[in-house]
């Protein structure tokens, strides 16, 4: 880890890593992945669970940043916490282990009852398919999942991609379309629909 990078607040590596220098998201990630991970392992207290919730929780937070949606208000960690919390309960309200209202301030009993909209469906159907490529991914061999990751949710180019990686731009680009054929076997053989 960059030494100057590890010097700067949450809110400057959030902008540095706005501004495309992705160094500033992995010292984020090194600063708060014991915490964010202790956290959820001591929740759910499996493992396997546990990876799971910890990946898709700093996914939701490149994805977010990422959108422009994320507001520095100095509390990136509770942001990350909440995040993580929310997941944790919805892979068990998933699971049907923990039928619950959220015991959190910030709850909208309004916003619950939206969902008998009609787009709720649309939705629900998202999020099964990014829950199903997300699952995917995860069985694909480490170098192309890396691939995958760094540029579907780190939104890396190909230059980026292989100095991280430390192959040249045609290995990322074989990686990433091997990735590809393999999410499109792996969808077949686990009868998921995906589209890619």
């Amino acid at each position: 880890m960059d030494k100057k990078l590890s010097k700067l607040t949450d809110n400057e590596l959030i902008q540095g890593y706005r501004d495309g220098n992705k160094d500033c998201f992995e010292t984020l990630l090194a600063r708060y992945q014991a915490k964010v991970y202790g956290y959820i392992f001591s929740v759910v207290k499996d493992k396997e669970i546990a990876d799971d919730v910890f990946q898709d929780t700093f996914l939701k937070v490149i994805v977010t940043i990422n959108s422009g949606v994320y507001k520095d208000e100095n509390k990136f960690i509770h942001w990350v916490m909440r995040i993580a919390h929310n997941l944790i309960v919805d892979h068990y309200r998933r699971g049907n282990k923990m039928p619950m209202v959220p015991n959190r301030p910030d709850y909208d009993v309004v916003q619950t009852l939206k969902l008998q909209d009609e787009d709720v469906e649309h939705r629900i159907i998202r999020q099964q398919t990014s829950a199903n490529i997300r699952k995917l991914v995860r069985m694909l061999p480490p170098e192309q999942r890396r691939v995958v990751i760094l540029r579907h949710y780190g939104k890396c180019d190909f230059k980026d991609i292989a100095a991280r990686t430390g192959v040249s731009i045609n290995t990322a680009l074989g990686r990433m379309r091997y990735a590809i054929i393999n999410l499109r076997r792996l969808a077949q053989e686990n009868n998921m629909q995906i589209e890619l």
